[in-house]
């Protein structure tokens, strides 16, 4: 059954199945974004692009890289901005942009240096 069915099967909802799920050692551990993303996306910008990437960084940076396809385009995207002296910055009503890095840092190129290192410790 899938995870909709048995939500209504058991009249609880699809978290609450996913839930029981992990507990008992049914699913596979989800991985932990919020340092990549930080932020509290809307639902429209969830897909985006720059979050699709920092998402399959954060997956490399955790040892569970997505599939060679995926990581290059976040990797070359990543670079891209690294490279040019950018950042991303997220506003809830306008979505992702690029931005000068601060001086002190970039969010993006210290999430592509702990992708890189998840890459190389595999």
């Amino acid at each position: 059954m899938s995870v909709q069915e048995l939500a209504v099967h058991f009249g609880v909802s699809e978290s609450g199945v996913l839930q029981a799920k992990r507990a008992a050692g049914l699913a596979k551990a989800m991985l932990d974004h919020s340092a990549a993303l930080p932020w509290k996306l809307e639902r429209a910008h969830s897909q985006s692009g720059p979050a699709t990437n920092l998402r399959n960084l954060s997956a490399a940076a955790q040892g569970k890289p997505p599939a060679a396809e995926r990581l290059n385009t976040a990797l070359r995207w990543a670079q891209r901005l690294v490279d040019s002296g950018l950042d991303v910055r997220y506003d809830a009503a306008g979505g992702f942009s690029e931005v000068p890095a601060a001086s002190a840092g970039s969010h993006v190129a210290s999430v592509l240096a702990a992708a890189k290192k998840g890459i190389e410790a595999d």
